[in-house]
C-alpha cells in the first residue's frame, strides 16, 4: 500500500526545499525511498513512499524535514531530523503575542539579539538549532534539549531579563553535563575481584 503525507509551506521556502539544480530535493528523496511532489502555486508538498518502501517512519521523517525547512532551517540543518532521538518543536508567537507585526518584530529582536548574539547562545546552551521565522520559532534538537530551549524562548517572550534566562540555561547545562558524566561512568564495567 503507498504511504502519502501532504505538508503546506510558504511559498518563499519552496526554494529551499528544492536546493540549486533540485539537489536539496533529490537528496532528500534518495536519503528517504520517497517521491516529493511539488505545487509551486500553493506551497503544498506531497510526500510519497516508493514502491518497496520498507520503512513507514520514512514518510513521517520527511514530513518534519520539509515542515522545519517551511520554518527557516536550511536543508543539511533539517535533515538532522533524521538522527535518533532529534525531533522538530514550532513555537507560534501568535499564541503569546497576537497578530500584532510589531509586538511579534519586538520579541523576534529579543530572541535574536544584536548581530544574532542571543540566538547562538541559545543554541550553545541547549544545544539545539533554532530558526526565526515569519511567526514561528522553530527548533530543533534532542527530545530531552527541546524542552529547555522552549522554556528559554518562552521566557524571552513573555519578557524576562536575558541575564535570567542565561543563569536558568547554564544551570541546566551543568546538571545535563553532570547527568552524562553519571551516565558515562554507569557505562564502564567494574573489575572483577579475582579468587585467589
Amino acid at each position: 500500500m503507498e504511504q502519502k503525507t501532504y505538508i503546506k509551506i510558504p511559498l518563499e521556502r519552496l526554494g529551499a526545499l528544492i536546493g540549486p539544480k533540485g539537489n536539496a530535493k533529490r537528496r532528500i528523496e534518495r536519503a528517504f525511498g520517497v517521491s516529493l511532489s511539488i505545487d509551486s502555486g500553493s506551497g503544498a508538498v506531497e510526500a510519497t513512499l516508493g514502491p518497496g518502501g520498507e520503512d513507514v517512519t520514512a514518510i513521517f521523517t520527511v514530513q518534519k524535514i520539509v515542515r522545519a525547512i517551511g520554518r527557516g532551517f536550511n536543508p543539511r540543518k533539517a535533515e538532522r531530523l533524521a538522527e535518533e532521538g532529534f525531533d522538530l518543536l514550532i513555537i507560534d508567537l501568535t499564541d503569546y503575542v497576537g497578530r500584532s507585526k510589531s509586538a511579534q518584530a519586538r520579541v523576534k529582536g529579543r530572541i535574536i539579539g544584536k548581530n544574532g548574539r542571543s540566538r547562538a547562545l541559545l543554541e550553545e546552551l541547549t544545544d539545539t538549532m533554532i530558526s526565526v521565522y515569519g511567526h514561528t520559532v522553530a527548533i530543533i534538537g534532542r527530545v530531552e534539549d527541546l524542552n529547555a530551549a522552549r522554556e528559554g524562548v518562552l521566557m524571552l517572550v513573555k519578557g524576562a531579563f536575558h541575564k535570567t534566562v542565561w543563569n536558568f540555561l547554564y544551570a541546566y547545562r551543568r546538571k545535563r553535563r553532570k547527568k552524562e558524566r553519571t551516565e558515562l561512568w554507569k557505562e564502564v564495567p567494574e573489575p572483577k575481584a579475582e579468587l585467589r
